[in-house]
C-alpha cells in the first residue's frame, strides 16, 4: 500500500496585509495519531516504518497528551482521515499496529507562523506580480540585515522588514538604500524597516573587530576575501599608505601583521571609527590614522614616510608575550627599522580612484637624489580599485580582456603617461556588483619615469 498525495503544506495567502499578522499564519492540519500499549515500541515503530511517520520538517512527530496522559506517534500527513489507513499506510505497518493493538485517533496538527520560510511568508502576502522576485537576498553587517529594495517594493518595506527580522534571530535591525553612494563619503542615507534603530555595529572580520555607524561609513562586508588577499601580499616590516583607508578594513588586519601602515580618510566619520578600531585591536604601534584629502596625501606621501621615520626615532620597538608557565610570561623586545620607501599605495574608492592616479606625477621629484643613494629601492605598487561597466545592450558582451583594455586607456589618458606599459598591469576581479559593472582591483608598480617626471607643460 502507501501513497504518494502530496499534502499542501503552503502557508495561508492574504496579500492585503499592510501589518505583519503572525496568528494569521497558524494553520490546522487533520492527521492520525497512534497511541502504544507498549510505550517501548515507539521507537521500533518510527525506526521501522520511517515513511509511515510525519515528514513535516521542523515537526516533530512524538508528541505529549497531558490530558490523557499519553505519548502518542503522529502519522504521516498524507493520512488525514482514519477511513484512509488500508490506502495510506504500507501493509507492514497496518500490521503492526494490529498485532501490538495500538489505537489510532484523529488529531489535529498546528503549524505555526515560525514554521515557514521567509520566502514563503512573504510569497503569501506580497501582490502576485510581485512574486517573481521576492526580495530574500541581503548583506549582514554586525546585527544590521541591509536591502536595496526596487522601487515596486518599496511600499512593502515594513512587512518585509518584519519578516525578515522575524526568520533570522542574529539580526536585530534590518535597513534599506535609499539613493545611491555619496560620491564623496561613499555613504547613503537609510532607513530602518524594522528592529532596534541602532546603526552602531561591531562586525568581526580577519581575527580584527571593527566599529562603525553604519549609516556614516562606507563598509562592505562581501569585500572580506578581497581585504584579505590584499593584505597577504604585505610583508612584515612594509610601508603602505592607504590613501582612501574607511574604518580601516584594510590597514588594521595589515597592522596585526606589522606592516607599517599611513591611513587616511577623507570622512571624518571613518577617521573617526578608524581610530577606534586601531586602538581597539591594538595596532597603534605599527598603525597611524589621518584625516586628509587623499590627493594631498599622495602627492606629499615620501615626506610624509620622512616625517614618519623622524616621529618614531627610525624605528618601531615593540613586546610579544608568550606563556611560560601559569604564574610567568616571558616578554621578548622588537624592533622593526621603518624603511625609506613605500611599499604599497591602496586606493579602494572604487566610483573614482582612477581619477587619483595623476597624482602620482612625479612625486619624487623633489626627493631624487635622496632616493639614489638608498640602495636597492624599489617603486612603490599601486593597488587601485574601479568599476568599469559595460552596456548590456553590446553585442558581443565584452570580455574581461576587453574591459582591461578599456581601463587600461583610462589610466593612461588620466595620468597623461602614454609610456604605462600593459603588461606591467595586474587585472584581478574583485566581484560584480551588477551583470555589467564589474570591480577590478588592478595592481602595477609606479614607473621610475613617471615618478621622477618634472611638470609636463
Amino acid at each position: 500500500m502507501g501513497s504518494n498525495t502530496i499534502v499542501d503544506l503552503s502557508p495561508p495567502v492574504n496579500r492585503s496585509m499592510t501589518q505583519l499578522d503572525r496568528d494569521f499564519f497558524q494553520r490546522s492540519l487533520s492527521v492520525v495519531i497512534a497511541f502504544f500499549p507498549d510505550p517501548k515500541k515507539i521507537g521500533e515503530f518510527t525506526k521501522k516504518f520511517n515513511k509511515d511517520t510525519l515528514g513535516i520538517k521542523k515537526v516533530k512527530n512524538i508528541v505529549k497528551i497531558p490530558e490523557q496522559n499519553k505519548i502518542g506517534v503522529l502519522l504521516t500527513e498524507n493520512l488525514q482521515d482514519i477511513n484512509q489507513v488500508s490506502e495510506i499506510l504500507t501493509s507492514e505497518a497496518q500490521q503492526f499496529i494490529q498485532a501490538e493493538n495500538i489505537t489510532l485517533q484523529p488529531y489535529q496538527l498546528t503549524i505555526p507562523y515560525s514554521h515557514w520560510k521567509s520566502e514563503e511568508i512573504l510569497g503569501a502576502i506580497l501582490p502576485e506580480s510581485l512574486l517573481d522576485e521576492i526580495p530574500s537576498g541581503f548583506t549582514i553587517t554586525g546585527h544590521i540585515a541591509h536591502l536595496n529594495l526596487r522601487s515596486e517594493f518599496k511600499p512593502y518595506g515594513e512587512l518585509i522588514g518584519q519578516v525578515l527580522l522575524d526568520k533570522n534571530p542574529n539580526i536585530k535591525t534590518v535597513v534599506n538604500k535609499l539613493d545611491s553612494i555619496d560620491t564623496v563619503y561613499r555613504t547613503f542615507a537609510m532607513e530602518v524597516l524594522a528592529g532596534e534603530d541602532n546603526l552602531i555595529v561591531e562586525q568581526r572580520e580577519s581575527n580584527c573587530l571593527f566599529k562603525f555607524d553604519f549609516s556614516k561609513v562606507y563598509w562592505n562586508s562581501r569585500l572580506h576575501t578581497e581585504h584579505e588577499r590584499l593584505v597577504k601580499s604585505f610583508n612584515e616590516g612594509d610601508f603602505v599608505i592607504d590613501v582612501m583607508a574607511g574604518v580601516g578594513p584594510f590597514a588594521v588586519p595589515a597592522g596585526k601583521k606589522r606592516v607599517i601602515v599611513l591611513a587616511n580618510d577623507l570622512n571624518p566619520e571613518s577617521y573617526k571609527y578608524m581610530s577606534e578600531n586601531i586602538a581597539k585591536n591594538k595596532v597603534g604601534d605599527f598603525v597611524k590614522g589621518i584625516n586628509e584629502d587623499g590627493r594631498v596625501v599622495i602627492r606629499e606621501s615620501y615626506q610624509r614616510l620622512l616625517d614618519y621615520i623622524e616621529e618614531k626615532n627610525g624605528s618601531i620597538k615593540y613586546q610579544t608575550r608568550k606563556r611560560r608557565s601559569k604564574e610567568e610570561d616571558q616578554i621578548s623586545e622588537h624592533e622593526i627599522v621603518i624603511p625609506k620607501q613605500i611599499s604599497h599605495f591602496v586606493m579602494n574608492l572604487p566610483d573614482s580612484a582612477l581619477e587619483f592616479l595623476n597624482e602620482y606625477d612625479g612625486i619624487f621629484r623633489n626627493h631624487k637624489q635622496q632616493i639614489q643613494q638608498i640602495q636597492d629601492f624599489k617603486f612603490p605598487m599601486v593597488h587601485v580599485y574601479c568599476f568599469e561597466k559595460f552596456s548590456s545592450e553590446e553585442s558581443p558582451e565584452p570580455t574581461d580582456k576587453m574591459l582591461h583594455r578599456r581601463v587600461f586607456e583610462k589610466m593612461k589618458k588620466i595620468m597623461n603617461y602614454d609610456q604605462l606599459q600593459f603588461d606591467t598591469l595586474s587585472f584581478h576581479t574583485v566581484r560584480k556588483v551588477s551583470p555589467t559593472k564589474p570591480m577590478f582591483c588592478v595592481s602595477f608598480p609606479l614607473p621610475e619615469e613617471f615618478l621622477f617626471r618634472e611638470p609636463v607643460v
